[in-house]
């Protein structure tokens, strides 16, 4: 299942093969097969460290909130604001939330770059930027939303001119907005958010702390590359980052092309204080995957 997937079926639905499943507690029995030790490296670690929901539709979100807690992590991606108090029960934060919109599953396609979607985003997110302050969530995600034969700057004054509406409310409550880099080759044809210099000018047109781009890394790997360089080029205008091995957005280890332990040097060295979250698909024990990728990724 890929994200457009999960924001069709919703996250009711992503789980509801465990809907009779009850939450873990402690050292009760887990869904990925192993015994629930906690991994202490991730918290040595000088990044933050999180995982974005999608994934791991097979686990509640109670089940993925406990082991990602015994893995020594700190969030959890990609939640819709009714799912925003269950990380705090296991000492865990929501690292990125999602504003509730009509039509998730269009979230990717319809975003900012259109004058007509302001109608309902613009309300959508001032409801949601004081509810991500009460929950002591840092940032919340927005997407600039398909081309449709607009022009790249015509779509950034546009969503400049949405974004700018919200931004002394985000100022107020200290909650960051954070646009995604899409690639537009593979997974998200005509995305228009699909370079870094695109969101860097947009974030310096809007010029504020509370907004900034999330960064994932497995989408600029296709779409530019030169991953390091670009991140220790631009890190103050990138709030959060993604993470997923290239090709099939698959673990990060040495079955794909980037050396992830190195990226993550440069983005600590940078001096990066927010999330790092891990968003990719495992193809072996989901546990397993994400315990080596806190290991690839503690620096």
């Amino acid at each position: 299942m890929d994200r457009r997937k999960f924001l069709a079926t919703g996250t009711v639905a992503g789980v509801a093969g465990l809907a009779g499943a009850k939450p873990l507690r402690g050292a009760t029995s887990n869904p990925a097969g192993s015994s629930p030790v906690r991994h202490d490296r991730a918290a040595a670690s000088r990044l933050k460290l999180s995982v974005s929901r999608w994934p791991y539709g097979k686990f509640t979100l109670d089940q993925l909130c406990q082991m990602c807690k015994e893995l020594g992590m700190q969030g959890v991606d990609l939640l819709e604001p009714e799912d925003w108090a269950v990380p705090p029960r296991y000492g865990l934060v929501c690292a990125m939330g999602y504003a509730t919109v009509p039509h998730p599953e269009n979230r990717l396609t319809d975003g900012f770059n259109r004058v007509e979607n302001h109608a309902w985003l613009i309300p959508a997110y001032q409801r949601a930027i004081p509810l991500a302050a009460a929950a002591k969530v840092p940032n919340v995600i927005c997407f600039s939303g398909s081309r449709k034969g607009q022009s790249d700057e015509d779509g950034r004054e546009i969503c400049a001119r949405g974004l700018a509406s919200l931004i002394p409310l985000a100022e107020q409550h200290g909650v960051t907005l954070c646009m995604e880099l899409l690639n537009s080759k593979r997974d998200h044809p005509d995305y228009q958010c699909d370079h870094t210099a695109w969101g860097v000018a947009l974030a310096k047109q809007i010029n504020s702390p509370r907004f900034k781009l999330l960064y994932d890394i497995y989408h600029m790997q296709i779409m530019e590359g030169d991953v390091i360089r670009t991140v220790t080029d631009n890190i103050k205008y990138i709030g959060h980052f993604h993470t997923g091995g290239v090709p099939g957005r698959h673990e990060i280890d040495a079955t794909q092309e980037l050396n992830y332990h190195r990226v993550m040097q440069a983005i600590a060295d940078a001096g990066f204080p927010m999330f790092v979250a891990q968003e990719f698909v495992p193809t072996k024990n989901p546990r397993t995957a994400l315990a080596e990728a806190i290991a690839i990724c503690t620096v």
